[in-house]
């Protein structure tokens, strides 16, 4: 096992208690694409982080009640990014966030470290969790990771063999296409008494009726969370 391989054990045991996990692993070893660290240098290897359901949602919750100000207006990237800030600062890997510029690549990433494909409603469609993940920062590295250390296995498109697409039929507002998702009618929908009875308070209609990793759903207060932070259309 190498040093980095080491290191990624102990980031993964360091992130447990906050309900978040190591996401798979991006690799850049000829430097293409990669992104650059705060030395100035190139990362070859890439750690994503993330949630598996709602796995982060306790953890979030109760810090978010000691705030004074209950997180400020991004309640969920501050919590994200003083636990992988701490991180960083630990192994001085280079931290990433999708909120912050310059903006990277994370669905890229995501694809390259677990090999995921988009759902109609954009998110990336995972073969256990389904639709019930997602991705709150990443650590970079200038070590190469080796071959086979920390490697996910190839993952079906579950989009593919999905026969029923109950995904397209369940929006409301009849956003969610197998070409595209329509934001901006999604948006519209939410400020409707409809929107606020059904997805805003629920969440969203279609992202449920996926069948694949129905057991991962959100509990009730963090999709609603989601929804709200959705906003209305600008």
């Amino acid at each position: 096992m190498s040093d980095l391989s080491r290191l990624l054990a102990e980031i993964a045991a360091q992130l447990a208690p906050h309900g978040l996990h190591s996401r798979g692993v991006a690799r850049f070893d000829r430097g293409a694409g990669a992104p650059v660290l705060a030395d100035g240098g190139k990362a070859h290897t890439v750690l994503l982080i993330g949630n598996v359901g709602g796995s982060l949602w306790r953890a979030f919750s109760e810090w978010r009640e000691t705030q004074p100000d209950r997180g400020g207006a991004h309640p969920l990237d501050r919590w994200s990014k003083q636990r992988i800030g701490a991180l960083a600062t630990m192994t001085g890997g280079t931290a990433y966030y999708p909120s912050d510029p310059p903006y990277q690549p994370f669905q890229r990433w995501a694809i390259m470290a677990e090999g995921l494909k988009a759902s109609p409603l954009g998110i990336l469609i995972h073969p256990a969790y389904g639709l019930w993940h997602g991705y709150r920062g990443a650590l970079g590295f200038a070590e190469t990771l080796p071959e086979g250390a920390l490697d996910s296995p190839p993952n079906a498109h579950p989009c593919e063999s999905c026969r029923t697409k109950a995904c397209l039929n369940a929006c409301p507002a009849g956003a969610v296409t197998a070409a595209h998702f329509d934001v901006a009618a999604c948006r519209q929908e939410l400020l409707g008494d409809a929107g606020h009875s059904a997805c805003m308070h629920a969440g969203c209609l279609a992202r449920a009726a996926c069948p694949v990793g129905a057991q991962f759903c959100y509990p009730e207060g963090q999709l609603r969370f989601h929804m709200e932070a959705l906003g209305p259309p600008s």
